[in-house]
């Protein structure tokens, strides 16, 4: 399927996405779902881990699997991002997908294999993107 943005849709997010420390990553993970949704994503009851982890003098940092899944969501909002609002951008991780069974894409980011659900929810961003632009 060709994206009317071009191949180069989501370019900028998933280098971002790779290169970015981890506070970093975090506080712009943070200003775009929101430090609950973040939490919910990270595995963690409280927004308190989640600052610690975008503060830099913190000696708390995610576990590598939580940092992997981070990257995926930051690459994945970043993509919508170039095609909606922030707003859209949150109320799309919270709500049911048609194309992930019908459930919330922060769901399958956070309970299943982050081998396959990072594809899967990234190709349902790019369908919604896409289909934001036509």
């Amino acid at each position: 399927m060709s994206s009317p943005f071009g191949p180069r849709i989501g370019l900028r997010a998933h280098f971002d996405a790779m290169n970015m420390e981890v506070p970093e990553l975090v506080q712009a993970l943070r200003d775009l779902l929101g430090a609950r949704l973040v939490a919910y994503l990270g595995s963690v009851k409280e927004t308190r881990a989640v600052r610690q982890w975008a503060d830099a003098n913190d000696q708390r940092k995610p576990s590598a699997s939580v940092e992997n899944r981070l990257r995926a969501a930051y690459q994945i909002a970043g993509t919508l991002r170039e095609a909606d609002s922030a707003a859209v951008v949150q109320a799309w991780f919270q709500g049911m997908n048609p194309l992930l069974d019908d459930l919330s894409p922060a769901k399958v980011l956070r309970d299943e294999d982050p081998d396959e659900s990072g594809p899967k929810v990234l190709a349902a961003a790019r369908a919604f993107a896409s289909s934001s632009a036509a």
